[in-house]
């Protein structure tokens, strides 16, 4: 069993930057695919980035190419979104994911634990 608990989210203008945390409690955080996901009002849940739990992969969805960076630290338990040049469209609830020895997906049902999810709102 993992628990997942984001941090990071708030209030940012147009341009800025912020950084989102995810911290996971429970075994064998190296041997989870690790994933940030968003949801707008009225859309569909959305991969934004994910860091695989072998190999090193990563990928982005490419709305956020070259603006966000995700990273995680095993040691610590944690991954991490660092979001620079925000946009407005940007604005969604953040979600971090795991999935257990898994590819990454962007399918939502391929992730096994969910966090509670961060507000990130980006004004003009």
């Amino acid at each position: 069993q993992v628990q997942l608990a984001e941090s990071g989210g708030g209030l940012v203008q147009a341009g800025g930057s912020l950084r989102l945390s995810c911290a996971a409690s429970g075994p064998s955080f190296s041997g989870y695919t690790m994933a940030w996901f968003r949801q707008a009002p009225g859309k569909e849940r959305e991969l934004v980035a994910v860091t695989y739990w072998i190999g090193s992969r990563i990928y982005y969805v490419d709305s956020v190419k070259g603006r966000f960076t995700i990273s995680r630290d095993n040691a610590k338990n944690t991954v991490d979104l660092q979001m620079n040049s925000l946009k407005l469209e940007d604005t969604a609830i953040y979600y971090c994911a795991a999935a257990y020895r898994k590819p990454g997906s962007p399918r939502p049902d391929n992730y096994d634990y969910w966090g509670q999810g961060t507000q990130v709102t980006v004004s003009s």
